[in-house]
């Protein structure tokens, strides 16, 4: 028997040790948009062997896994001492998620998690379920986390154990080891999802950007993105909330919408990253999108390019809940790289890199949706026409540069 766990535990370590240094590679040549990589940063596989195997001969002889984990998916990002940080949601096969931090030198791949999760306070109402926190650095000075807290809906009947309350709650660190909990937001919708808070005062105020909606997972007459100030953030409660990126017919956010990662400062305006969601004959598919914001009026979308920023492609579109990305994490490098940490299918996280001139490239010069199938047809037109001069100019330099 102890020959048994001795040889199970020296191949999973080997096989662990493999999977954190294993090298990510971009995939070629890309959009010219962003670059994906080759191998997901965080998997199930990726949380440490101490979290899942209880490592004693005598109580564990055929080394099982004790506490299995199914995912790591829809994780918060940030720039901390010089690495690069992902406050991961982790679920077990239990369905309850909680969150625990993953690190890297390179923000690629070699992805380690810390040795213990996230302790988060419970609120004096205790949760069943905590997820998908937007980490933001505020300018009053410390980092919030901005995570989903579900409850069972205490109306519901008996028969449906299904029904659920979501609703936003509201950590802060110093140190994102220590966590002060604070009452969670309170808002004029019954439910609210995909929370985020921005990164600035607002003449001294704190502002949310807010996804109502009237259940748990239809957004109802509610959906889209909202905004939201507030007074203090120790009680935040938002008596009005103005929707500024709503739900439009017949396009990828159609059914539903939310704000991902808080937004990015630009000399042009708020750069936003958002998902957006439509419902087909295999169900819902979940996309992202970019828009800009005005810079002083938060409210104004000043650019939306037409159509997706990026969707589930391939393996990616392969999970416990499939067709679906997901992003609530990216971050900024002074040399402006952006490193966006995306996930897929409710299973495990990735990363693609861009620029900032690049994305401000994409956001700024891509045309908006026209709505209709004859605004589509204009552009590719318009494209077409350009380009037959286009080419011919391209082949008069490539002929002189022979």
């Amino acid at each position: 028997m102890e020959n048994i766990f001795f040889q199970r535990l020296a191949l999973l370590e080997k096989e662990y040790e493999a999977l954190i240094a294993k090298p990510n590679k971009k995939i070629e040549p890309g959009n010219g948009i962003f670059s994906r990589y080759r191998n997901p940063v965080l998997t199930a596989q990726h949380t440490p062997l101490i979290w899942r195997y209880d490592l004693n001969p005598e109580s564990n002889p055929f080394l099982m896994e004790r506490f299995g984990i199914n995912a790591v998916f829809n994780a918060g990002a940030i720039k901390w001492n010089g690495k690069f940080l992902l406050v991961a949601r982790v679920e077990g096969y239990d369905r309850k998620s909680f969150f625990a931090i993953a690190e890297s030198q390179n923000g690629i791949d070699n992805f380690h998690f810390w040795d213990y999760p996230v302790i988060i306070p419970e609120s004096s109402e205790p949760e069943t379920n905590l997820y998908d926190m937007r980490l933001v650095a505020h300018q009053d000075g410390w980092l919030y986390g901005l995570f989903c807290t579900e409850r069972r809906d205490p109306d519901a009947p008996d028969t449906d154990q299904a029904a659920a309350i979501a609703q936003c709650g509201i950590a802060r660190t110093k140190d994102l080891v220590n966590w002060e909990r604070l009452p969670n937001l309170v808002t004029t919708s019954p439910q609210q999802r995909n929370v985020v808070l921005h990164p600035e005062f607002v003449d001294g105020r704190y502002a949310f950007y807010t996804r109502p909606q009237d259940g748990f997972i239809d957004a109802g007459s509610g959906g889209g993105v909202g905004f939201g100030i507030c007074d203090t953030i120790e009680q935040a409660r938002i008596q009005e909330q103005v929707v500024i990126d709503k739900k439009v017919y017949h396009t990828v956010y159609e059914a539903k919408n939310g704000l991902g990662p808080a937004p990015i400062k630009t000399k042009h305006g708020w750069l936003h990253l958002a998902h957006g969601v439509r419902n087909t004959a295999a169900g819902l598919r979940y996309v992202l999108y970019l828009f800009m914001t005005d810079l002083q009026d938060l409210t104004k979308i000043i650019y939306k390019p037409a159509g997706y920023f990026m969707a589930p492609e391939n393996d990616e579109r392969i999970g416990d809940v499939s067709n679906v990305l997901f992003c609530n994490g990216w971050i900024l490098e002074e040399d402006g790289s952006v490193f966006i940490y995306y996930a897929s299918s409710d299973s495990r996280m990735h990363v693609a890199t861009s620029t900032l001139e690049q994305l401000l490239d994409y956001i700024m010069n891509t045309a908006p949706d026209g709505y209709c199938s004859a605004e589509s047809v204009k552009k590719v037109c318009q494209f077409a026409d350009r380009n037959q001069v286009n080419t011919v100019l391209v082949h008069q330099h490539s002929e002189k540069k022979k």
